[in-house]
């Protein structure tokens, strides 16, 4: 396993880290959340990235249990706050009230005393940014957290957010990013880079399109992700014949460069210095140490080519709001 230096901050980051989105809040029973945990560290993965709202807590208090029997030095743990908690509508978004209570409910379930990077879920233009910046920043002031990210984030609202802040109060952004979904190169990239700010990319593999599994003109497998009426909106935009057809074409380009599609897949998320980590689901240990062998692969410029013509015009490359992102910016 490589690991990156995130942002402008003093972590070294594992290049595949593993999430908690649709597995360990309640889609796998504990014994496996357990296993795929433990297989990671032994992968040599070091960077965990969860949410308050995964499981409405569940995946933070597996975690907690599982986490908190390695020495707190031996990994690095990211969070994330904005979803909704409970039936109540006030118990959501990023006022200061939330981010306080919520900050304090992760780290009674995450067994710590604080986490490494603490994350906006999403942009919450209904409560001033100003606001938002301050109380993320006594989030830190506390100790409770050691650095600050944002996910999904538009150039708009990153751009606000570091005129408040100034540089070196947010070290991550974490956008959607994959073969199928490259919008973030746009802007993104080097807005963040310019600011000190990394990558940590969710959905490398556009959940599981980039194994390979689904096939064109074929229905969609019972109990897969793309089932699920949640994964509607993400499957309209990489779930159609076009897409799987380019797909289809990326997997003899892998066999000849000895590796699987979703190794590629993976490398090729890592060719981009941007990138500190790419973010993985697993549901088995050997999935695990499958996408850890993505680590330190360099794909050569004629294999990057071969990929490019493979995908052809599938590949999402406009910005696109990612599901439950909100445009729009609120001052005081």
């Amino acid at each position: 396993m490589r690991y990156r230096t995130l942002g402008s901050s003093d972590l070294e980051v594992s290049e595949i880290s593993l999430g908690s989105w649709l597995t360990y809040s309640g889609g796998v029973e504990a014994d496996r959340t357990r296993a795929c945990t433990e297989a990671a560290f032994d992968a040599g993965i070091n960077f965990f990235d969860t949410a308050n709202v995964y499981g409405q807590g569940a995946a933070e208090t597996a975690w907690g249990d599982i986490l908190s029997a390695h020495p707190r030095d031996s990994y690095i743990l990211a969070t994330k706050v904005w979803g909704r908690m409970s039936d109540a509508p006030e118990d959501q978004g990023l006022s200061p009230q939330q981010i306080a209570q919520q900050i304090d409910a992760s780290l009674a379930r995450l067994r710590t005393d604080h986490v490494d990077l603490y994350q906006a879920h999403r942009f919450d233009p209904a409560v001033p940014v100003e606001d938002t910046i301050e109380a993320f920043q006594r989030v830190v002031d506390q100790g409770k957290a050691r650095y600050l990210g944002f996910s999904e984030w538009t150039p708009e609202q990153i751009r606000a957010g570091i005129d408040i802040a100034g540089p070196g109060l947010f070290v991550a952004s974490q956008p959607q990013y994959s073969m199928l979904w490259q919008a973030p190169e746009a802007e993104v990239f080097g807005l963040c880079a310019a600011n000190g700010i990394s990558q940590i990319v969710w959905s490398p593999l556009a959940q599981g399109v980039l194994t390979g599994k689904y096939k064109p003109g074929q229905p969609v497998p019972e109990g897969s992700r793309f089932a699920s009426a949640d994964m509607a909106v993400s499957q309209d935009l990489v779930y159609s014949d076009t897409t799987l057809e380019a797909v289809q074409r990326l997997v003899p380009i892998a066999e000849q460069a000895g590796m699987s599609l979703p190794t590629l897949a993976l490398a090729w998320i890592l060719r981009r210095g941007e990138v500190a980590s790419a973010i993985t689901g697993a549901s088995r240990p050997e999935q695990v140490h499958s996408n850890a062998a993505a680590s330190g692969i360099h794909l050569p410029d004629d294999l990057l080519a071969a990929v490019d013509q493979a995908l052809g015009d599938a590949p999402v490359t406009e910005p696109v709001l990612a599901p439950g992102a909100q445009s729009g910016i609120t001052h005081r």
